[in-house]
């Protein structure tokens, strides 16, 4: 095992003591927001263990959520020769992995590499039981605090500092290029989503865009651009954000927002990584899983959730689907837009 004590003075140069210097492996493949949610395991463990050297392996799509991060030592990206992967990362002569995907591929990573691992619990079982049988056996934990417990056997605690975002200077977005009517403040209006059934109905974001008394920046990627472009021209206060802007200017525009309304999303992370007030919204996934607006420990801003209660069809899937299997799509479609719209207009007007 690669472990080697190094002898320094404290900062006050008084006491010679000894520290243990490790070099972890983090692991996390995807996506936006389950990288953003393992970002507190990252920065506890390189503040609350000190000399430790932090390496993370991911995509090379999700690079650069992590390459700003500060307490990453170094990124590995995953390449498309699994074999090649292991074998540059065999050269790093790690201590431990720290496996927050948990998944076949990892596995062969661990296997690959041979050293001692932690694994965070995906629930899978319980999570079967919910969405097939509609049986509640989910610990009442977000997913933050199950990463977290890989740590355990480190002394590594939650700091109850919330999850982290890292926006380079380059993709700060000035808020005079915004339209004039949005430079004063706007809410955030994240209207996409990877699945379908996760996110609004087209007709019921026109309508929520009517209800709100407040200027709006709809966010979202390339594939909502459209839908923005339409509800934009049909709304005033609406300005079309989507597909316009990287990930981390997307990010800015949220970090300057008054509040953000959001499906359950990878932005909605990165919303929380700003201690931003938060409204989710929740079609076929329930917060239950684990993975809700998380903002540490401390007291957050307000985090209102809103999902369609006694569905006896949901959750449907512990991800999403192109389309309600059912058909009838009544967890979006019975929405109270009304509701969440009253929240926003009277936090603003009181």
């Amino acid at each position: 095992m690669n472990i080697w004590n190094l002898l320094y003075w404290n900062l006050e140069f008084k006491n010679l003591e000894f520290i243990d210097l490790y070099k972890f492996l983090i692991i996390r493949f995807s996506s936006i927001g389950d990288i953003v949610l393992t970002t507190p395991v990252i920065r506890c463990l390189k503040q609350q263990l000190p000399g430790a050297e932090v390496h993370y392996l991911t995509k090379k799509g999700f690079a650069s959520i992590l390459q700003p991060n500060p307490y990453i030592d170094e990124l590995h990206l995953l390449e498309d020769d699994l074999q090649k992967t292991i074998g540059l990362l065999r050269a790093e002569k790690f201590d431990y992995i720290i496996d927050l995907h948990h998944n076949l591929r990892t596995l062969r990573v661990k296997i690959g590499l041979g050293l001692k691992s932690y694994s965070f619990d995906k629930l899978n079982t319980a999570k079967w039981l919910m969405t097939n049988l509609k049986v509640n056996r989910l610990p009442a934990i977000h997913i933050v605090d199950r990463y977290l417990a890989t740590l355990e056997a480190f002394g590594v605690k939650n700091d109850g500092k919330g999850l982290d975002f890292f926006i380079p200077e380059k993709d700060r977005i000035n808020t005079e290029s915004l339209p004039k009517s949005h430079r004063r403040g706007y809410i955030g209006l994240v209207i996409g989503a990877t699945f379908a059934t996760k996110q609004l109905p087209v007709e019921k974001l026109n309508e929520l865009c009517r209800l709100i008394n407040y200027p709006i920046i709809l966010l979202g990627g390339p594939t909502d651009k459209e839908t923005g472009e339409k509800l934009a021209l049909t709304h005033s206060n609406a300005f079309n954000a989507c597909g316009k802007f990287s990930l981390a200017q997307s990010a800015d525009i949220l970090r300057q927002a008054e509040m953000v309304i959001t499906h359950d999303t990878g932005l909605m992370h990165i919303a929380a990584a700003f201690q931003k007030p938060v409204i989710s919204i929740w079609g076929n996934t329930v917060p239950e899983f684990g993975m809700g607006a998380y903002f540490g420990t401390a007291t957050g801003p307000l985090s209102a959730v809103f999902e369609v209660k006694n569905l006896s069809c949901r959750p449907c899937s512990k991800i999403g689907y192109k389309k309600c299997p059912k058909g009838h799509f009544n967890c979006m479609q019975l929405q109270d837009l009304s509701s969440i719209a009253g929240l926003v207009n009277s936090h603003f007007s009181g």
